[in-house]
């Protein structure tokens, strides 16, 4: 089943940018760049309506290098679309960003007509961090939970440059059943809206076919390939020491230290998905919504059919 979380305050969210939009020149998204289609906002691709747009792949010293390049690749393919990555290892983050923007948007700037630019991105994706980073100060909050962020904010990166920071935020329905599980995995969706023995055990089996030497290497387990998601579970659990009585494995616990291990990075630079694999999980989550669309009406048609016809008064 796939997994939802689109709490009130990002409905909010969504109608304050939808008006924020008229007057923007440039908006930045952030994605992760260890899941840049799963984090990619759909809600927001409609909202912009062609505005130019530059994807910050964040926490790029977190994901596989090779892959970042085929993001950066991929979204720069794209008309009216820049990309670059971002991790703490910038020097100089606000320059950067700057000169991207203006390269979107070369008419604006100056006093007369001052750069505009929105920046969104799902929760806890960096955009607080980066904002603290180009202030200089902690200017938004930050945190390892999703949705920390709750206001508006705007910063004067320069005299003629103004960034306009909202609230982390996801779309009403999430289509694509695996963008769910590894939204869960990064932390971008609250605790309280998936199992995480789940999410636990989809990250290990994508892991299993993908990064099997990140696993032995983390575990110290042979024959990674030759496991199932289940079994190396347990284990992950027995090695781990993630054990309750009568000699059983708590898979809970378990679970939730491989969550805790991809999250900190103490699995190596992994990425989850290809655009290639993202591209091919939307086509299915775009026909398996179609489908849904059409039970549910004809469900609906068959409910008001069935209902007793009122008598005449």
């Amino acid at each position: 089943m796939a997994i939802q979380w689109f709490p009130g305050h990002m409905h909010l969210t969504r109608k304050a940018i939808g008006e924020r939009i008229k007057e923007i020149d440039v908006v930045i998204e952030m994605l992760d760049a260890r899941l840049p289609g799963s984090s990619a906002n759909p809600m927001l691709a409609e909202l912009i309506k062609g505005k130019p747009a530059l994807k910050i792949l964040s926490k790029q010293d977190l994901a596989d290098p090779a892959r970042t390049t085929q993001w950066l690749a991929h979204y720069n393919a794209l008309p009216g679309v820049s990309a670059m990555g971002l991790d703490t290892s910038m020097t100089q983050p606000s320059k950067a960003l700057i000169d991207a923007c203006r390269q979107l948007a070369p008419n604006r700037g100056g006093m007369v007509k001052p750069m505009r630019v929105l920046i969104c991105g799902i929760p806890n994706v960096g955009k607080s961090t980066l904002i603290n980073t180009l202030k200089g100060k902690r200017a938004a909050k930050t945190g390892d939970e999703a949705g920390v962020t709750k206001q508006e904010l705007r910063i004067a990166l320069a005299d003629d440059f103004y960034l306009y920071d909202t609230p982390g935020v996801l779309w009403p329905r999430i289509i694509v059943e695996q963008s769910g599980y590894n939204l869960a995995a990064s932390g971008a969706i609250g605790v309280n809206a998936f199992d995480e023995e789940v999410v636990a055990l989809e990250l290990l089996n994508y892991l299993i076919a993908h990064y099997p030497q990140a696993l032995s290497e983390r575990y110290k387990i042979n024959d990674v390939p030759g496991h199932t998601d289940e079994s190396l579970l347990e284990a992950i659990g027995r090695v781990r020491g993630a054990m309750q009585s009568g000699g059983r494995v708590n898979t809970t616990k378990a679970a939730h230290l491989v969550i805790h291990d991809f999250r900190a990075a103490a699995l190596g630079r992994l990425t989850l998905e290809t655009p290639e694999q993202f591209a091919v999980w939307l086509a299915e989550g775009k026909q398996a919504d179609a489908e849904r669309a059409v039970r549910k009406e004809a469900s609906d048609k068959g409910k008001k059919s069935a209902r007793p016809a009122k008598k005449p008064r």
